[in-house]
């Protein structure tokens, strides 16, 4: 299929659209949980950072529908921007559900083209990771699945909104007249580069005013590299096989992360080697 195409639109939105569920997160079956549970739910301080994320998000895309002219992308957009404010109930549902003490601020966003590019390669990148943070949680039963299984709805939204916005960046930029795949490197590179700036100065953040991670961090205490790049890998390769073989995939993060797994056991290889000559000399 053509990127840029009539044919390229159509399928990349009307998947999107036909693939969305109805689902309101207060009416889920939340699960009251143990202490420890409580305890470790509260230790990790991301809950108004992500709840703000959200709200500004789905309130950004759907104010930059309205400037959007095609009609179907445009019922594209509002749906990504009903999704992502559900994203922000469903943790404001979980605040008030465990008292989390997550706090929200008001609105902060611009609804432009350039804001919502810059947000769909964070998404990306955050996608990718909370892929295998959410694998990894669920092997090590970080939470009872009974409340585990509750956010799988919201991971394979993700997964619909990277995909879906890969797919409409590549169209616009055709559309506008440097979709070649020259012309696309500077752009896309850029893109990621600031969201890998964004998401290292939050984790900086967030280690800097951390008082209560220790419990949270007892659970992942035997978690390595290598374990988390497999598990974002996995998890990311789970999630893309459900998708139309036609529409482009998010590869840069998966590419990256793949080149670094081979990295890390490339050296891993060397350094055993390295002792096993030792031990013989």
């Amino acid at each position: 299929m053509l990127v840029g195409s009539e044919e390229h639109k159509e399928l990349f939105c009307r998947s999107f659209i036909a693939t969305h569920e109805p689902w309101e997160p207060k009416d889920l079956p939340w699960p009251e949980l143990d202490e420890r549970s409580l305890s470790i739910l509260r230790s990790v301080p991301v809950w108004s950072s992500a709840l703000q994320t959200e709200v500004n998000a789905g309130k950004m895309i759907a104010d930059f529908a309205a400037t959007e002219r095609d009609v179907l992308i445009q019922q594209a957009l509002r749906l990504q921007g009903y999704e992502e404010d559900r994203h922000g109930r469903m943790i404001a549902t979980l605040n008030e559900q465990y008292r989390l003490n997550a706090e929200l601020q008001p609105p902060d966003y611009k609804p432009t083209r350039k804001a919502f590019i810059d947000f769909g390669y964070n998404e990306c990148l955050d996608s990718f990771l909370g892929f295998g943070v959410f694998r990894i949680a669920r092997s090590v039963q970080f939470m009872p699945d009974s409340l585990m299984s509750l956010f799988t709805r919201v991971l394979w939204e993700e997964a619909r909104h990277i995909v879906f916005f890969v797919n409409w960046v590549a169209y616009d930029r055709t559309v506008r007249g440097y979709g070649g795949s020259v012309m696309q490197i500077i752009p896309t590179a850029l893109g990621y580069a600031q969201a890998v700036k964004k998401t290292f100065s939050r984790a900086g953040e967030t280690k800097a005013s951390d008082r209560g991670m220790s419990a949270a961090g007892d659970v992942f205490s035997d978690l390595t590299l290598t374990k988390f790049l497999q598990a974002c890998l996995a998890e990311n390769d789970t999630h893309m096989s459900k998708f139309d073989a036609d529409l482009v995939r998010p590869r840069v993060i998966p590419t990256i992360a793949r080149a670094a797994l081979s990295l890390v056991n490339t050296g891993g290889r060397v350094q055993n080697f390295a002792r096993r000559t030792l031990a013989r000399t």
